[in-house]
Order: structure tokens, then C-alpha cells, then sequence
């Protein structure tokens, strides 16, 4: 089986990917973060890199947006890149109103819209959710680091732009967190593929509040989330 997205070699990628939705943050968390980091993947545009953090070998591979497109990276990345280790490090959108943008969220579960759950699923409702292993790792990391994080579900969609002003009430009600755009397809393809995953995410916007962050912060800033990814290599 050979990759039509990734141009790596097999060896190439490390057993550990971290997965941002935009290639350039994986840009930006190589040149600044890593060290001997090389490109290992160009196509299309999405670029994805292997360097050493401390001494531990560890890849950054951008997704795309939507859980269609990462659905693709994933799939290969564990299937013949033999990913052991995904970690999303991604943002997204508060529904609860205390929720401030720079809050760390670990993903406990993702419900969502995904299609090709719903089809693969044969109309059953498959609860997406972290290793707790990951999850556990990361809580205790960050409360070493002292950054405050928030666990609990958040919801998937891959409609980004939505007509119905009260879509989201139903979740806010039932203490969902925030809405992205790719976890609950992470979950799902490592659980069916046999790795371990889990969404590491920051607030970047407040659907309650209106306040949002910049593109450039989107794309270099939220430390804290990498330094948490960090201690999960």
C-alpha cells in the first residue's frame, strides 16, 4: 500500500504525529520548536515535518480543514506510516460563555455530523472518544505545567458556516464544550486502526461573546497546547 497524499518513505514519520488543521502552524511549531526538523511532505500544500523535541523524535502533519480532509492524513498516517501516537492540536469555538479564548480543552469525546460515521454506522450513534491513557498523560502535564485546562465533550461539524443562530443550543444545554471541525473522525479511524488519539484544542473564538482571536494568532500562537502535546511524546 502506497500513500497518494504523503510523499514520506516509510520510516520517515515518527511514531507520535501531532496534528494541527493548518499546515502552516506545523510550519511554524518545526522552525521554532524542534530541532533538525526536515520536510518530509509538500503535496498539496500540506505540509508535514519530523524533527526531535528534548531528544524525542516526533512528527507535525497538517490535516486540513473538515473531517473529510483529515480523514485522508489519518487514514495513512497509522495505516502505512504506522502512526502510533495522534494528537490533535487544533482550535475552536466556545459555546459556553465562560469559555475565554486561550482555554485549553482535552477532548474527552466528540459527538458531530461526520457522513462517513453516519454511514458507517448503519444509523447507530458511535460515542467518539480519547485514550484515556492520552488523556490522563495530558491532565496530569498540564497541572505540572500549571496551565489550566478544561475536559469534557465537544461536537465535530463540518458545516462552518450556518444559517440556524440556535444550532448550537441543544449542545450548550447538554454541557458541550466548544465545536471544531476534525476530532470526532480522529477518534474514530484510531480506534478502528489501532492507535491512540486525542484532541488537545484552545479557544479561539466565543460563539456566545463574539470575541475572536486574529489568523496570525491562530496560526503561531497557544503555547501552552504544544508545551501539553509536548509531554506526550
Amino acid at each position: 500500500m502506497s500513500s497518494i497524499h504523503l510523499e514520506a518513505k516509510v520510516g520517515d514519520i515518527a511514531e507520535t504525529v501531532l496534528l494541527p488543521g493548518d499546515p502552516y502552524r506545523a510550519k511554524y511549531v518545526a522552525e521554532n520548536m524542534l530541532e533538525k526538523a526536515s520536510c518530509y511532505n509538500q503535496v498539496r500544500g500540506m505540509l508535514g515535518y519530523t524533527g526531535y523535541y528534548q531528544g524525542k523524535r516526533v512528527s507535525i502533519q497538517g490535516t486540513g480543514m473538515g473531517m473529510g480532509s483529515a480523514a485522508i492524513y489519518i487514514n495513512e498516517l497509522i495505516s502505512i506510516f504506522k502512526a502510533k501516537q495522534l494528537i490533535r492540536v487544533g482550535t475552536c469555538g466556545s459555546i459556553q460563555e465562560e469559555l475565554n479564548i486561550g482555554q485549553v480543552i482535552l477532548a474527552m469525546s466528540a459527538s458531530g455530523d461526520s457522513s462517513e460515521n453516519a454511514r458507517n454506522f448503519s444509523g447507530m450513534h458511535y460515542a467518539a472518544t480519547a485514550d484515556f491513557d492520552l488523556l490522563y498523560k495530558a491532565y496530569t502535564a498540564a497541572q505540572h505545567l500549571h496551565i489550566p485546562t478544561q475536559q469534557g465533550s465537544i461536537f465535530s461539524t463540518n458545516t462552518f458556516y450556518d444559517d440556524d443562530p440556535k444550532r448550537w443550543e441543544v449542545l450548550q444545554n447538554h454541557g458541550t464544550l466548544a465545536v471544531e471541525m476534525e476530532t470526532q473522525i480522529l477518534y474514530t479511524l484510531a480506534q478502528k486502526l489501532g492507535a491512540r488519539a486525542l484532541s488537545i484544542i484552545t479557544v479561539s473564538d466565543n460563539l456566545c461573546t463574539g470575541a475572536a482571536a486574529t489568523p496570525l494568532d491562530r496560526e503561531q500562537s497557544y503555547s501552552d497546547m504544544m508545551k501539553i502535546a509536548f509531554e506526550l511524546i
